[in-house]
C-alpha cells in the first residue's frame, strides 16, 4: 500500500500516519486525534499508541475491538455511546486521576483527598456537559471557580495544566476500550475540542487573574511604600524636632569623628554645622582632659567597661574652657559603630555648687565669729569705758593720757570690726523697691566725696543712655558701691582718678552693669582669687570683710561681682545686677 493510495490518505485525514512495521501499529499524533483505525497486516501482537506523555500498548482483546475501515468490515458487538462511558466510569475515573493528580506536584500532594474529590468531580462532571451536550456554561463556571482557589494557594500555572491533561490520560484508556468506530473518534474529537478550550480558557483567565493580583500587591506595596514613607518622614521630623529643639548638644562620634551635630552641640563650642562636621573630637578638649577621654572612648569601642557620665573641660572655639558633662552610649550609626552621646554644660550648675559650699563655710565661719564677738564684746567694753573714765581725770596728762587716748581708739575701732563680723555672720534679706541706679552711685560720691578731695581724686562718670529704672535693696547696693569705690581711694595716690561706667543689657532677662575703674597699684595675681574670701586683706587695717560683703549683696540681688586688674595698671570692679523693672 503506497502513501498516496486512497486509504492512506484516508488514514491521513483522520490525522495519524501508520508505521509500517510488520509486527506492531505505531500511531503518531496530529493536531486533533489519538486512536488509529487500521490494523497492520498479519496479526500483531501487541499495538502501541503514543501520546505525549503516554504509551499505551494493547494486546489481541482490544485490537478485535477496532475498526477495520479498509475491508469495510466491522466487528460484531453491542454499540455504546460516549454518555454511558463517562456515566458509567465516572467515580473510577475520578479516583485515577485523584491519584494521579496526588504525584504533579508538592502543592497538590499537600491537598486533602476529600478537597481534590470535589474539585476534580466539579471538573469531570463540567467537562461532561462538553463531551455529551456540547454545554460550556459548566466549565465556565468551573475556570472561574478553580482559578480563584489555586491562585490563593499559590499553584502555578503548569501545575494546574498538567493536571487538566490528566483527565485526557485517564480517559483516553477507557474510551479506547468501551466505544467502537465512528463513535470513538467523535469521542476523542470532542474530548481533544474540550481541553483545548479549557486549558485555553483557564490559562487566560489565570493569567489575568494573576496579573490582577500583581497589579493589586504592587499597588498595596506602593501604597504601604508611601505610607511607610510617610510615617518614616513624620518619625524623623519629630526626631529632629526633639534633637534639634533640645537645650543640650547631641552629637555622633565615629571613628574619631564628628559625624552628626544638632545646633545646640555647635554653639556650645562656638561652630557652625559646617565647620563641626568631620572635625576630630580631639579638637572639641581641653588638653588636660584629652587622655583621659580619648582612653574613655577607645575602652568604649572594644567593648571594655567604661564609664557612661563623665566630666571635662571642653575647648571653645575661641580657645575658652568650659566644664561639660557627656552621657555617651555605643551605637550603630548608618552601618558602623559609633558613639552617640548628649553634652551639657555644666557651668552654672558647679557656680552653684561652689555657692553652696562657699555657703556652708560662711555659715561655719558665721557661727564661730558670732560666739567669738560675743565673748570679746563684754570685757572690749569694759576696757573702754574704764578708758573714758581715765582720761575724763584732769590729773592725767602727758604720755600716760596720749596712751590711753591710743587705747580708746584701738577698742573703738575693735567694736567696729566686731560689728562687722556680726553683720556679715548675719544672712543678707533685701528689701526691693523701684530706684534710679544712677541715683544710688550719685549718692554715693556725696558721701565719700570729703576723702576723694583730701586726696585730689578725679571722678570720670560715663553713665549709659536709657537706663532703666530698677528693683534693688537701696541701702545693700549703696554699701556695695561705697566698699568698692572706698577700695580704690585707699589704694590710689594723690591726683588718682576713678571712672565709673553703667551699661545696660537688653539680652536674655536683661542686666545693668557698673563699672568701678581706677589707676591705683592694681591687684597682685596671686591675690585676685582671694579677694572675695573672708577676713582676707593685705591693708594694715582692714577687716577683710568689705568686698566680702559686695560679693554677699550682688548675689542675694541674684547678681554678680568681677574684678580684674587694668594695664598697663589699676583694677577693675565689675558688678552686674538683674533688671528687675518696676511696674
Amino acid at each position: 500500500m503506497s502513501d498516496s493510495s486512497p486509504q492512506t490518505r484516508s488514514f491521513r485525514s483522520c490525522g495519524y500516519i501508520r508505521s509500517r512495521s510488520a509486527s506492531e501499529l505505531l500511531l503518531r499524533k496530529r493536531p486533533s486525534f489519538l486512536a488509529s483505525r487500521r490494523f497492520a497486516k498479519g496479526k500483531p501482537d501487541t499495538v502501541l499508541i503514543t501520546y505525549p506523555g503516554l504509551d499505551i500498548v494493547y494486546d489481541k482483546e482490544y485490537l478485535g475491538l477496532l475498526l477495520d475501515r479498509g475491508s469495510g468490515n466491522r466487528i460484531k458487538s453491542n454499540v455504546v455511546d460516549t454518555a454511558e462511558v463517562l456515566k458509567k466510569y465516572r467515580d473510577r475515573i475520578i479516583e485515577e486521576w485523584i491519584d494521579r493528580l496526588l504525584a504533579v506536584s508538592r502543592r497538590y500532594s499537600r491537598r486533602s483527598r476529600d478537597e481534590l474529590y470535589i474539585t476534580v468531580a466539579a471538573a469531570y462532571d463540567a467537562s461532561c456537559a462538553v463531551l455529551i451536550d456540547n454545554d460550556f456554561s459548566k466549565i465556565d463556571c468551573h475556570i472561574h471557580w478553580i482559578s480563584q482557589i489555586r491562585l490563593r494557594g499559590g499553584f502555578a500555572l503548569s501545575e494546574v495544566q498538567h493536571a487538566y491533561e490528566l483527565y485526557r490520560t485517564t480517559l483516553f484508556p477507557v474510551m479506547v476500550r468501551e466505544l467502537r468506530g465512528d463513535e470513538l473518534l467523535r469521542a476523542m474529537e470532542k474530548l481533544n475540542g474540550c481541553l483545548f478550550y479549557t486549558i485555553t480558557k483557564f490559562s487566560d483567565f489565570f493569567q489575568s487573574l494573576h496579573e490582577k493580583q500583581i497589579r493589586n500587591h504592587a499597588q498595596n506595596l506602593e501604597q504601604e511604600v508611601e505610607e511607610r514613607t510617610k510615617e518614616l518622614g513624620e518619625s524623623e521630623a519629630k526626631y529632629r524636632v526633639l534633637v534639634e529643639e533640645i537645650n543640650d548638644g547631641y552629637f555622633v562620634n565615629q571613628d574619631g569623628n564628628i559625624v552628626f551635630a544638632n545646633q545646640a552641640f555647635c554653639d556650645l563650642h562656638g561652630y557652625t554645622p559646617q565647620e563641626i562636621i568631620g572635625k576630630p573630637y580631639t579638637d572639641l578638649l581641653a588638653p588636660k582632659y584629652l587622655h583621659a577621654v580619648k582612653r574613655l572612648y577607645e575602652q568604649r569601642m572594644i567593648g571594655e567597661d567604661a564609664r557612661d557620665l563623665y566630666m571635662y573641660y571642653r575647648r571653645h572655639k575661641n580657645g575658652s574652657h568650659f566644664p561639660t558633662e557627656n552621657k555617651v552610649k555605643r551605637i550603630i550609626y548608618q552601618g558602623k559603630e559609633a558613639v552617640a552621646g548628649i553634652c551639657r554644660d555644666i557651668t552654672e550648675r558647679m557656680e552653684t555648687e561652689r555657692r553652696i559650699r562657699e555657703s556652708e563655710r560662711l555659715a561655719h565661719i558665721g557661727k564661730l565669729t558670732t560666739s567669738l564677738a560675743h565673748e570679746i564684746r563684754n570685757p572690749l567694753s569694759s576696757v573702754k569705758m574704764n578708758s573714758q573714765i581715765i582720761l575724763k581725770n584732769t590729773e592725767f596728762n602727758g604720755n600716760d593720757k596720749r596712751r590711753m587716748e591710743i587705747i580708746f581708739s584701738e577698742t573703738s575701732r575693735l567694736e567696729r570690726i566686731l560689728d562687722e563680723m556680726l553683720n556679715f555672720a548675719k544672712p543678707i534679706r533685701i528689701n526691693l523697691d523701684p530706684v534710679s541706679i544712677h541715683g544710688i552711685i550719685d549718692s554715693c560720691l556725696e558721701i565719700v566725696d570729703v576723702r576723694m578731695k583730701e586726696k585730689g581724686i578725679r571722678v570720670k562718670k560715663r553713665y549709659g543712655k536709657d537706663i532703666p529704672g530698677i528693683l534693688l535693696d537701696h541701702d545693700r547696693v549703696e554699701q556695695a558701691i561705697i566698699n568698692v569705690i572706698l577700695n580704690s581711694v585707699e589704694a590710689l595716690q594723690a591726683g588718682g582718678e576713678i571712672i565709673i561706667i553703667t551699661k545696660h543689657e537688653a539680652k536674655d532677662k536683661g542686666t545693668i552693669q557698673i563699672e568701678i575703674l581706677d589707676n591705683g597699684p592694681g591687684i597682685s595675681p596671686e591675690d585676685l582669687p582671694y579677694i572675695f574670701d573672708p577676713f582676707f586683706s593685705n591693708k594694715k587695717k582692714g577687716t577683710g570683710l568689705g568686698l566680702s560683703n559686695v560679693k554677699k549683696i550682688m548675689e542675694a540681688h541674684g547678681g554678680t561681682v568681677h574684678t580684674v586688674s587694668r594695664k598697663p595698671q589699676g583694677t577693675h570692679v565689675s558688678l552686674t545686677i538683674p533688671a528687675r523693672k518696676t511696674a
